[in-house]
């Protein structure tokens, strides 16, 4: 009996202690690192305004972290590393400037996109345009994908230019060794172009610059129809000397961006790194740790935000040294990934080359798995945050794609991979639910046990093992049908909560997002009643439904011995119920069916084994209810 009672305590104790530990990972603990951020960006500003050099002094696209200079890694045993100020490639911290070399306040993004000449950009999926000032790619909107779930909402804005709110760009160039006096373009380079006037996947834009002592610099930028970019940057050595050039790329964001927050998704600074492989550094790491070098010959790097990414690729198989960064400037949060290869040289009167390629835009699975392939890119598909479960969460993926393709609804395919799950786990869950029909046809026979040996604890344990022997009920049976759906459940709350696949999928009725909450709410009578509710009080229909199934579900188990512990597990679906409002309605409409799916076979496997079902048993209104029928009976 005593180590009866302590395997249901310890189980009470489990359930519990889930609860809280969700609430901490999703809730509590986001909250916490997002006012600690505040407070720290809050006190570096303070300290920033009495000791730092503003971007006024140091000038612009200067205000670098120690980046080493060109030549590292490519043979140079000279090599430095640069200081802040010292205008090394690559280096894009600075604030914009204007004419006088003082730096503008941020500007609205259409009065920034004005300021300059500009190459229109027009694909399928991309409209934009390239900074000829520069020669940046910082004009990106996703055409395919809107804000919000209306369908007249604005188009996704992606890259903005530096100066505009929220700017991310990309850069790519040439950099020169300290103490080259060879002039390669920079930020205020104003280049030429060779194309037919917009950038289209049939229409390639050339960019040129000569820079007046006999070097011309060539940049070829093609695009696909969906989000794949390739540069390939051509040097024609007009001079009597050789010259060596540093290609690199870069991706720079200023400001910190909103995050959705959860311990479960990556969004900040990523890469798959040479030995070091896929790398993950959040916002605030990297602020901390100021920068981070790699060096490696395959891989990719990039920023990543939820459903959107930006990565800029080396060509396969060359040697490079990959940096990240993080730096405040005033009240400015600024962080850049970049690559510098190894040096290229240039024979008089000869030409040098190089190309590589930016990814920009939606992380949509099939294109990403495409562009892995095609380019040779070495764990691409890892720019999706798959998590730990990733050996589940992608095929989870693929199956829910697959039944998407044949059903038209995301909400329908959840229900039909989760009958998949259910029967591939019906045999184990057949099991266990027998042993629980058992236990439970077994607690009258328990109820005398614990009864006839109160005062003798050992002697109740012993009788109690050979009731369980002799009914062939497992008292530990009950918990596997829990742990089998652990993984599955935080797989696909990953797919639900990470694949822009789910973004604004809608299933049936008042769901019109399956990757949002339930937007409706007891608490108004499901919009009946004319007002809003706060978040915290948004308990909508699925939630409801699947915090009734689940209570349904924990009645058909057998009842605790203990009466505190009974009380845990009948307020479980009601903190549940709490809890999951706020997840996306696809993961609560999984786990509605999916307890209706158990309670149906479990309660077929009751009433195969004899055993009387009884949802009111050992509850109030099943007593009021006896109560009434005695009464009955008397009269």
């Amino acid at each position: 009996m005593e180590q009866d009672n302590n395997r249901n305590f310890m189980l009470a104790i489990v359930l519990s202690g889930l609860v809280l530990l969700l609430w901490q990972v999703f809730y509590a603990g986001p909250e916490m690192e997002k006012e600690r951020l505040k407070r720290e960006q809050a006190q570096e500003f303070t300290a920033g305004k009495a000791g730092k050099p503003t971007a006024a002094q140091i000038g612009s696209d200067q205000m670098a972290p120690s980046i080493p200079a060109p030549g590292v890694g490519a043979g140079n045993t000279n090599a430095q590393t640069a200081e802040p100020g010292s205008a090394p490639v690559p280096s894009t911290f600075g604030a914009p400037s204007v004419p006088g070399g003082l730096p503008t306040a941020t500007q609205s993004r259409d009065l920034m996109l004005a300021q300059g000449p500009r190459y229109p950009i027009n694909t399928p999926s991309l409209s934009g345009s390239i900074s000829l000032k520069g020669g940046r790619i910082d004009d990106l909107v996703l055409r395919k994908y809107r804000v919000k779930v209306e369908k007249d909402a604005d188009p996704v804005t992606f890259f903005s230019p530096s100066g505009s709110k929220h700017p991310l760009y990309a850069e790519f160039g040439w950099s020169v060794a300290p103490g080259s006096n060879i002039k390669v373009p920079n930020s205020q380079t104003v280049w030429k172009t060779e194309g037919s006037g917009t950038l289209t996947p049939s229409s390639p834009v050339t960019l040129v610059h000569e820079n007046g002592a006999g070097v011309t610099f060539k940049r070829t930028i093609s695009i696909d129809e969906d989000y794949m970019f390739t540069i390939r940057q051509t040097v024609e050595n007009q001079t009597s000397n050789a010259i060596a050039l540093y290609p690199y790329g870069l991706i720079s964001r200023h400001e910190l961006p909103e995050t959705e927050g959860f311990f479960i998704l990556h969004e900040g600074l990523i890469g798959v790194l040479g030995e070091e492989g896929l790398v993950e550094v959040d916002y605030a790491d990297i602020l901390e740790e100021k920068s981070k070098t790699f060096k490696g010959t395959q891989g990719w790097l990039g920023i990543t935000d939820k459903y959107w990414a930006a990565a800029i690729i080396p060509a396969a198989g060359s040697k490079y040294e990959a940096h990240f960064s993080g730096r405040e400037s005033g009240k400015t949060s600024k962080f850049q990934t970049d690559y510098l290869l190894g040096a290229v040289t240039i024979a008089a009167g000869g030409t040098g080359e190089v190309t590589g390629n930016l990814f920009a835009g939606a992380k949509k699975v099939d294109l990403i798995d495409q562009y892995a392939e095609k380019y040779n890119i070495r764990q691409f598909d890892l720019m999706i945050d798959w998590g730990w479960f990733y050996f589940i969460t992608k095929p989870m993926f693929h199956a829910l794609h697959f039944f998407f393709g044949l059903m038209g609804n995301f909400g329908f395919a959840i229900l039909a991979v989760t009958v998949i799950i259910k029967l591939l786990f019906f045999p184990l869950a057949s099991k266990s639910y027998e042993s629980m029909s058992k236990m439970k046809k077994l607690q009258p026979d328990m109820m005398k046990i614990r009864e006839r040996y109160a005062d003798d604890k050992v002697k109740q344990q012993q009788e109690m093992m050979a009731l369980y022997k002799k009914g062939g009920a497992n008292p530990l049976s009950g918990c596997l049908p829990v742990i089998i759906q652990i993984p599955v459940f935080f797989a696909l709350y990953k797919v639900l909560f990470v694949t822009l696949e789910m973004r604004h999928a809608p299933f049936f009725g008042w769901i019109h997002d399956l990757s949002a909450p339930d937007p409706t709410s007891l608490f108004n009578l499901f919009g009946l009643l004319p007002f809003s509710v706060p978040t915290y009080m948004a308990i909508g229909v699925w939630p409801l439904l699947m915090g009734i199934t689940m209570w349904i579900q924990m009645r058909l188990n057998p009842q605790q011995g203990d009466p505190t512990q009974q009380m845990i597990f009948n307020w479980m679906p009601v903190v549940f119920t709490f809890l999951l409002a706020s997840f996306p309605a696809g993961l609560v409409i999984y786990w509605a069916w999916n307890n209706t799916l158990s309670v149906l076979q479990q309660w077929w496997i009751m009433e195969k084994n004899g055993v009387k079902v009884d949802l009111l048993e050992n509850t109030g209104i099943r007593k009021l209810l006896n109560k009434s029928t005695k009464k009955s009976d008397k009269s």
